[in-house]
């Protein structure tokens, strides 16, 4: 990387939606509608927030991990705990499933999915009864709808997010607290995983992440009381500092798209943690010098 934006506004986070979510995950930005999406992964409950201010709710009858909104705009893709569905909001809540691919029966679920350029869905899973267990994986939706597990033997499946070129994609395995890169063909195969950042003691667990116009990736840092701007080589370029211990994903929005979104979780936690963490599962907001990028959609 040639250079990247100096950052000289204030990185203190403000806090925008105390709304006290288990398991905050999966942010999605959405121009069109100037709205953020994210989900109470554990509270069953997808959440959204309008620009000016107004909040909605829509309450599921399993997990919801994440949604990915369609290209052709008729709803959006997403991932329940036991499968990957259509989803749609309007006139009311209504789900189809497309998809079964973990095994639910033996703890497994679904965790942390993303689009890519070319309109696939890349979802991991995890153990959620044994996170010690490396039964996690990456599954691909392509899309014409064929679904593939494309990577195994992962512990918690984090992430992804793509290089602007699209030719590199970034997962994590937090329980192994390590960022890998990846080689993206044109037919969505997969080269062979390259260390991108050891995080030490201290950094907290790569969890949720996201890519800036610049190429550069921020990672919520769950354990970490951090949101942190890597260079695409992985050198630390800036600090987010926290008021929680686990921030948990994060997404740029906002008008200009300089806006970081944070979700957060009390998962985890004992009362006397949460006692001292009154914020925890709150929804934050810092505004950046640097802007984002648009999500990617799912479908041809």
């Amino acid at each position: 990387m040639n250079a990247v934006t100096a950052q000289s506004k204030d990185l203190t986070p403000r806090l925008l939606w105390q709304l006290g979510a288990e398991l905050g995950e999966g942010p999605l930005w959405l121009p069109e509608q100037q709205r953020l999406y994210f989900v109470n992964l554990k509270g069953s409950t997808l959440h959204a927030r309008d620009a000016d201010g107004a909040t909605h709710s829509w309450t599921l009858p399993t997990y919801i991990c994440w949604i990915v909104p369609r290209r052709d705009g008729d709803g959006f893709m997403a991932g329940l705990r036991d499968g990957i569905v259509r989803l749609w909001l309007e006139p009311e809540l209504r789900y189809e499933y497309v998809g079964k691919p973990v095994a639910a029966d033996q703890g497994v679920r679904l965790n942390d999915a993303k689009a890519d350029a070319q309109g696939r869905i890349w979802a991991g899973s995890m153990n959620g009864s044994d996170v010690s267990r490396p039964d996690g994986q990456v599954f691909r939706l392509d899309a014409d709808g064929e679904l593939s597990a494309v990577l195994n033997d992962y512990h918690i499946c984090n992430g992804p997010a793509f290089s602007l070129d699209g030719k590199t994609m970034y997962h994590s395995d937090s329980y192994l607290n390590r960022t890998y890169a990846y080689d993206v063909a044109e037919d969505g195969g997969l080269g062979e995983p390259r260390l991108w950042r050891q995080f030490g003691d201290g950094d907290g667990s790569p969890d949720g992440m996201t890519v800036d116009s610049e190429g550069c990736v921020w990672i919520a840092q769950w354990g970490g009381a951090r949101v942190c701007r890597y260079s695409a080589d992985g050198e630390l370029l800036a600090t987010i500092r926290m008021p929680l211990s686990q921030p948990a994903s994060c997404v740029f929005g906002g008008p200009d798209l300089k806006t970081l979104y944070i979700t957060t979780a009390w998962e985890g936690m004992s009362e006397e943690q949460r006692a001292a963490e009154p914020l925890a599962g709150s929804l934050f907001a810092v505004d950046l010098d640097v802007a984002g990028v648009p999500p990617a959609r799912y479908g041809k």
